[in-house]
């Protein structure tokens, strides 16, 4: 029978927990370089999906820019807000 690693226990955990949406607002503040590059050092997102988070933030007002769980959502928005980039987390 076989047993799980710590690791992966760890894992099924994380998955099982309700997703949330970080959310990206617009505003007057920041320019275009500086939202993709601070999208692109702390998130996964490739250079072409930074550009589209960013300017659909710009178009719209705001766009998803990834959904994981809680404590790592509020992890995110909190790491923009310290690049002085507007994020909300909430249920998706």
């Amino acid at each position: 029978m076989p047993t799980s690693t710590p690791q992966q226990a760890t894992m099924d955990r994380v998955a099982k927990l309700p997703p949330y949406r970080v959310i990206l607002h617009n505003d007057d503040v920041n320019t275009f370089d500086h939202v993709i590059r601070v999208v692109l050092r702390l998130t996964g997102l490739s250079t072409e999906e930074a550009v589209r988070v960013t300017l659909e933030a710009h178009h719209r007002g705001t766009a998803l820019v990834l959904v994981t769980h809680r404590e790592r959502a509020e992890l995110f928005c909190e790491q923009f807000k310290s690049c002085q980039i507007t994020t909300t987390c909430e249920p998706d």
